[in-house]
């Protein structure tokens, strides 16, 4: 569906250390940093972190997020801790998102510049 996914980062630095946590936690390794940005590569996905090349402030989406894929409940609520251990602040605690489709487990994070990001898996049936 789509080729990669970058967000602005108003540090560098601070922005990797975050996403390198959170990124161990769904089984994915270290960021790849080639000096103004980093890449991340798991699962057939490409995601960048970037200082804005045209020299203007990082800013986030208003009503934008992006979904990382978790394999059970543990990873989504090992990726939440995470992020809240590595300079991200909660944007909707890890639990059952009844307003998903099927059987949804979800939680939210802003990174240190403030992008909205998520970690889901669908829970068995019954869970």
């Amino acid at each position: 569906m789509y080729t990669h996914i970058m967000v602005g980062s108003k540090n560098l630095a601070e922005s990797q250390k975050f996403y390198d946590a959170t990124f161990a936690a769904l089984g994915g390794a270290a960021g790849h940093n080639i000096g103004d940005r980093a890449f991340y590569q798991h699962n057939g996905g490409t995601f960048g972190v970037i200082t804005p090349i045209n020299g203007e402030a990082a800013t986030h989406a208003n009503g934008g997020t992006i979904g990382f894929a978790a394999a059970d409940k543990d990873q989504v609520d090992a990726w939440h801790a995470a992020g809240l251990a590595n300079g991200g602040t909660c944007a909707g605690e890890p639990g059952k998102r009844p307003q998903a489709p099927g059987n949804a487990y979800g939680a939210y994070l802003r990174d240190p510049t403030g992008n909205k990001i998520c970690a889901f898996c669908q829970l068995p049936e019954g869970a």
